[in-house]
């Protein structure tokens, strides 16, 4: 694993939780959305994610049948929230120091 797809990896977890805090969120739209920003995420790296986070207890999901298929949904949990709410506080640190 490179070292850009490391600092890369960190950024779109965060970026998945502040989408799942706005709204329910699924792999391919969230893959879309990251899309716009720069990020090119594969469904093999995309969904390891959401599942990772689910397991840590940062998002849970539910599933639903869309047009035959089952679609798995992940909603942020108070667990996710508080750490989304840390990265925020990080993040903007970060950003100070980095750009002064």
């Amino acid at each position: 694993m490179t070292l850009n797809r490391k600092f890369f990896l960190g950024f779109i977890r965060i970026h998945i939780l502040h989408h799942a805090s706005q709204e329910e969120i699924y792999g391919v739209q969230m893959m879309d959305e990251l899309e716009k920003h720069g990020y090119d995420i594969s469904p093999g790296t995309m969904y390891p994610i959401l599942h990772s986070l689910e397991n840590e207890g940062y998002l849970k999901s539910r599933k639903e049948n869309v047009r035959g298929k089952i679609r798995r949904y992940y909603k942020i949990t108070s667990k996710g929230k508080k750490i989304l709410i840390q990265s925020r506080q990080k993040a903007a640190e970060l950003t100070r120091e980095v750009m002064n």
